[in-house]
């Protein structure tokens, strides 16, 4: 019999697939809970993963459940009620919550789980599904030394670098730190390549120039393979989700007391962007949003641009 304990994940999405699998490669045996994708469920179930149906079920058979959810409310609804992780939890669970979640929500959690004997790690993500499927995300994560020392083997599956930035909550604080300044560069560089196609500059003078100089960054480089490339899977990350994570950053900023303009700035982009019906596209799709916002067909420029080239 295996002394490793028995993992649960949740949320086998863009994300969570490759995490799950490479839980699987470290040699742990794996208990998902599907949705209605079923194409990654049955890959894991391929490769020895089994399933439950339910979070009840789920509880009661693991040591350790992964959550990789799209937001708090569903992080509360698998982990709240009769019926919830909680209250059907073995004796000393713990549950790793990567979701990009709101803080004050984990707090709450962490705290009814302890009343419990029960764990709460926060460790959200940095990077893309291609390095969820390598094994080579970055994580931010919270909780007492001792949880996250005896979880850190389980997330060293799925991470490559590793970094605990405090208790329960600091991840998911540090995380939409983060995401303010990725959804925060999307809105900029949205709005410098429409501007500067509708003064004669065409997108790809931006992404040229830009991308050789210091200002550059990993995020810039994917973001014009979409503004300029026209690869719409440059970035498998919905404004949806981008929106909820400034929503989220907002609300700590008005907790804290903190002024917070530029944040409003960027979230009045990403909730328009939804309210337009657009918030299942991905995150460099914002320029195409933006372009249309000034009267701009953002394609059509890039293709006047390969023209002129």
């Amino acid at each position: 019999m295996s002394d490793k304990p028995a993992i649960g994940f949740i949320g086998v999405g863009l994300m969570g697939h490759g995490m799950a699998a490479n839980i699987l490669k470290g040699g742990y045996s794996l208990t998902v809970m599907g949705n209605r994708n079923r194409a990654p469920v049955e890959d894991l179930l391929a490769h020895g993963a089994t399933e439950v149906t339910s979070a009840r079920e789920m509880a009661q058979r693991c040591d350790v459940i992964c959550l990789c959810l799209p937001n708090s409310d569903l992080v509360e609804a698998l982990m709240l009620g009769p019926d919830g992780i909680i209250e059907n939890a073995r004796p000393g669970l713990t549950v790793i919550d990567s979701t990009t979640a709101n803080p004050t929500s984990t707090e709450a959690l962490a705290r009814q789980m302890a009343a419990r004997g029960l764990h709460l790690v926060d460790a959200p993500l940095g990077r893309t599904p291609k390095e969820a499927e390598a094994g080579t995300l970055d994580a931010m994560v919270g909780g007492d030394d001792a949880t996250v020392a005896r979880v850190r083997p389980i997330i060293d599956c799925w991470a490559g670098v590793v970094n605990h930035v405090g208790p329960v909550g600091a991840a998911h604080k540090m995380k939409l730190i983060m995401n303010f300044l990725s959804m925060g560069y999307a809105a900029m560089y949205s709005e410098a390549t429409v501007l500067a196609a509708k003064v004669g500059l065409p997108p790809q003078a931006v992404r040229d120039v830009i991308g050789a100089s210091r200002l550059s960054n990993g995020f810039f480089e994917t973001f014009m393979k979409y503004a300029v490339g026209r690869d719409r899977d440059a970035h498998k990350f919905s404004i949806a989700n981008g929106s909820k994570d400034v929503r989220y950053l907002a609300n700590m900023a008005s907790d804290a007391g903190v002024v917070n303009i530029l944040g409003a700035a960027v979230k009045h982009y990403f909730t328009h962007a939804e309210a337009i019906g657009k918030g299942d596209h991905y995150v460099p799709m914002l320029s195409d949003i933006i372009a249309d916002m000034n009267g701009l067909d953002l394609a059509e420029a890039v293709a006047r641009g390969e023209k002129a080239r």
